[in-house]
């Protein structure tokens, strides 16, 4: 329960149903562990000490316990640092993908088996279903526009056969409508959060300079580059660029030039025409597999590379049991190694990994 209207309506939905429900708040982060160095700012979204006290009275008022757990450790270790060390790698990371795939689920998890819980639930917009294979695996939700099932492409078979997920099949609107229902038209207003929660100031780039120390040292005197090696001028350090950026660049070149690849080896950035950025075919690594064990060479399938992405329809072809070569049967523009790419079969979804090469 992160206070917000989803969880807190997900709560009180399985608690109205007979469920014996206990709510968790879990602390993921605060701006001592992340070293944001933000004096007097106050925390935001799921690190919010106003959502955490708006979770609990939702518990307290219909009845059910509510505890807080702290996860800042599990979260920094992982999360942050898989953050940095992508950027670093010259990679665009997906913070909230790794957070679900290895750290709030399997800390969830274990707080419900300390408390004898037979079921883990997140207000998350997404499908859980049974295979007649017996795997269970993600599938879409019903509102389109709140879908969620790509960043849950990670989750273990041990997981999703103890998750319930309510939200997803009903729409947006209806769990506004709900919250009102519940007694919390405030709730129902409440503004939702899309920052990434250890950059509530949306500045990655900000992070960076203050996680790693002398970084900017680090990436000093690097090159703007075109696609023949021809320098056409300096930036800021390749940490602080990704694939498809058009903004930001400080750079005349009389068009519009895009970021089309990153060399940390080199410390060069590559510009390009919008064309540059498409691509036919990029390797999948860590995958991991829902509606099936594995694929056979040539399935088809829908992929997306990246959250906002309606998908494209592609080939898969297995290179290890945890590799997947993919190719598009027609160019997508824009693949980021570091970002997510996520299989569907029609609204199910096979399996997903992170993007490797382009």
């Amino acid at each position: 329960m992160s206070g917000g209207i989803d969880s807190t309506v997900t709560a009180l939905m399985l608690h109205e149903q007979g469920f014996e429900v206990v709510g968790i708040t879990m602390k993921t982060w605060d701006y001592a562990s992340s070293g944001t160095g933000a004096k007097g700012k106050k925390e935001t979204g799921c690190c919010n000490l106003d959502s955490f006290n708006d979770a609990r009275m939702a518990a307290v008022q219909h009845g059910f316990p509510h505890f807080i757990l702290d996860i800042r450790d599990e979260f920094g270790d992982f999360v942050i640092e898989n953050f940095v060390e992508e950027y670093l790698a010259g990679r665009t990371p997906n913070p909230c993908v790794m957070c679900n795939t290895h750290i709030k689920w399997r800390a969830l998890l274990k707080r419900a088996d300390a408390l004898d819980c037979e079921f883990i639930a997140t207000g998350h917009y997404a499908n859980i279903h049974q295979h007649t294979n017996g795997r269970y695996y993600i599938s879409k939700g019903l509102d389109d526009t709140k879908d969620q099932s790509y960043v849950l492409w990670g989750l273990q078979q041990d997981l999703l056969s103890r998750t319930l997920l309510p939200l997803g099949g009903y729409r947006k609107t209806e769990i506004r409508q709900m919250a009102e229902s519940f007694g919390y038209p405030e709730l129902a207003k409440k503004a939702e959060s899309y920052e990434i929660c250890f950059v509530p100031d949306n500045d990655y780039r900000g992070f960076l300079k203050r996680r790693v120390n002398g970084l900017e040292e680090q990436v000093a005197g690097g090159w703007f580059v075109d696609k023949t090696g021809k320098k056409l001028g300096q930036h800021k350090g390749y940490p602080f660029y990704t694939i498809g950026q058009r903004k930001g660049l400080d750079i005349a070149m009389g068009r519009p030039v895009y970021v089309t690849h990153i060399d940390p080896d080199t410390n060069t950035v590559v510009l390009g025409d919008e064309e540059d950025l498409n691509r036919i075919e990029t390797t999948v690594a860590k995958v991991n597999w829902l509606k099936y064990d594995a694929v056979a060479d040539g399935m088809e399938a829908i992929t997306k590379i990246r959250y906002k992405d309606k998908g494209n329809l592609s080939s898969l072809y297995s290179m290890d049991p945890q590799t997947v070569g993919v190719r598009f049967y027609e160019e997508v523009k824009g693949i980021a190694p570091g970002q997510s790419a996520v299989f569907y079969e029609g609204n199910d979804v096979i399996g997903g990994g992170i993007i490797q090469r382009y």
